[in-house]
């Protein structure tokens, strides 16, 4: 079953709408402060400046390059937002920061303007999550969305990471190919090796450069090109891995940084597929009880039952998939992943995932179910694929994803994953343990999971929900541990990240953005829906 379950996937329509959703509310929580005037005091930075914050001399000319701003191409028109505030710029990195004189990359910059330039405090950069998914579309495509108090005081700033959107993006396989593998029954050990072969052949040695702490170096770069002394940041599920290190390797350059839906860094790709899985198992449970208290659940209305006919009958479709419109097959693979599309939501998404089922159950229509999988892998209404699905690949493998249980480890990694996650995990395991598979990859990374060490003098905001699938609730709980001088903001609730959940989440993380005013220990948030 190739679902692509990630850790630190946040679907693309998802991260529009939770980013769209954090501005909201200033208002403090608690008495704590990030301290007086330090966000006012993140702008201004000169060139000069801005090349002696180099930590290599021979970084300096693209710590003090200047950005060149432009209108952005084909960037949608927002009502009530001025277009002149709208603006995108390519930065300047090196491939190889270990040889800052050799080849170099451009990263792609999207910018949207404070709504009062008077009262601008510096830039807020956002990661919608991935790995993947594209910031300069998460704010394009969100303009409107950031009015409050965040795009009064900040520019709302996104960039593609390395192989994807704009930067370098990996793209290995043509779309045909991509819609088998991705939807391919019990794929055989051939399966991962495939698209390794691909992209060693069109990407060769780039491949090596396309970890998450090149990124947070290129963050870096982009944080001093914008004239920031510190770094003011919202980072989303994967985007929380991205913020750890940032806050690992540069914790002098640390601002306000808000995580929302931890990854915990110390634990190996296995260990933390195996914590995902029970957590979408427990949703899929939730879900198939919710749906049962209704009269017209696809699959009864015996509570206890409802979840293990769900998983028969997602199960069922590798013997008898259904042919959709236009010829397409919902294969059990497939159905799978429109399903975990939708756990990622809350129960307000239920009957809907409940109707598409219903659908494909009841009159063999798999159209509905299949848009979920298609939303899932980034597919276009063309049949296109943009890079998402390949650079999630190829940013894990670069990230240590290579490191992966063998023997006794392996037999035991595969009975923890049948325990804690029986009916997400049965249908093949192989594919939910090694997800990505990185076994056959063209390299292996010397990056491994560790615990995060960070020396920053403020405080780093960690937003955890308690009915988190994708990231569960104990990850923040452990990153908090992990980054020592860390705050816990709770959310109680089902759904993936807290932003969009919760207008309490949103109220604080504003008052910490802006104000510099710290949740209080032990705060916790209920979520808009009941």
């Amino acid at each position: 079953m190739t679902t692509r379950l990630s850790r630190r996937a946040l679907p693309a329509v998802a991260a529009a709408v939770l980013l769209a959703a954090c501005t909201g509310g200033g208002g403090s929580t608690g008495a704590g402060s990030a301290g007086p005037g330090s966000v006012a005091g993140a702008a201004g930075v000169t060139a000069a400046e801005a090349e002696q914050s180099a930590p290599d001399p021979a970084l300096r000319p693209f710590y003090g390059q200047k950005l060149s701003w432009a209108a952005c191409e084909d960037a949608p028109r927002t009502e009530g937002v001025d277009p002149a505030s709208v603006r995108c710029a390519t930065l300047k990195v090196p491939l190889d920061y270990a040889d800052p004189s050799g080849a170099t990359l451009d990263v792609a910059v999207a910018r949207v303007g404070a709504a009062k330039p008077a009262q601008r405090a510096g830039s807020l950069l956002v990661n919608p999550g991935g790995p993947g998914n594209s910031g300069v579309d998460a704010v394009l495509g969100s303009q409107r969305g950031y009015d409050g108090p965040l795009r009064d005081h900040y520019d709302i700033v996104g960039f593609d990471p390395r192989a994807t959107g704009r930067t370098a993006p990996v793209n290995c396989l043509d779309d045909r190919t991509r819609d088998n593998w991705l939807t391919t029954d019990n794929p055989g050990p051939e399966h991962g090796k495939l698209l390794a072969d691909a992209c060693r052949a069109k990407y060769g040695k780039l491949l090596e450069h396309l970890g998450t702490r090149d990124t947070a170096r290129d963050m870096d770069v982009l944080r001093a090109a914008l004239g920031d002394r510190k770094l003011s940041y919202l980072g989303l599920s994967y985007g929380t891995y991205l913020g750890s290190l940032y806050a690992e390797e540069f914790p002098d350059r640390v601002g306000r940084l808000v995580l929302d839906g931890a990854i915990d860094p110390a634990k190996p790709i296995a260990e933390t597929n195996i914590e995902q899985y029970a957590g979408f198992d427990r949703s899929l449970r939730a879900f198939a009880a919710h749906c049962a208290r209704q009269p017209q659940c696809p699959f009864g209305t015996d509570q206890d039952k409802a979840a293990g006919r769900a998983a028969d009958f997602l199960d069922g479709l590798e013997r008898k998939p259904l042919t959709t419109t236009g010829g397409r097959v919902l294969t059990s693979a497939a159905a799978w992943s429109g399903v975990m599309d939708a756990l990622y939501g809350d129960e307000g998404g239920w009957d809907g995932l409940a109707a598409a089922i219903g659908r494909a159950v009841d009159r063999g229509d798999g159209d509905y179910l299949l848009a979920y999988t298609d939303s899932y892998n980034k597919r276009g209404g063309d049949g296109r694929y943009g890079a998402a699905a390949d650079a999630y690949t190829a940013i894990y493998c670069a990230d240590g994803a290579t490191d992966v249980p063998t023997g006794d480890a392996l037999r035991d990694a595969y009975a923890r994953m049948a325990a804690r996650a029986p009916l997400i995990s049965r249908h093949e395991p192989a594919a939910a343990l090694f997800d990505p598979d990185c076994r056959n990859w063209p390299f292996r990374s010397p990056e491994k999971a560790h615990p995060i060490v960070s020396k920053a003098a403020t405080p780093i905001v960690v937003v955890g929900s308690t009915g988190d699938a994708a990231t569960s609730y104990a990850n923040a709980q452990q990153l908090v541990a992990q980054l020592g001088n860390a705050v816990l903001l709770t959310r109680e609730g089902e759904g993936h990240t807290g932003y969009g959940h919760s207008a309490c989440v949103r109220a604080a993380v504003g008052a910490y953005l802006v104000d510099g005013t710290v949740p209080a220990a032990g705060t916790r948030c209920a979520s808009d829906r009941g």
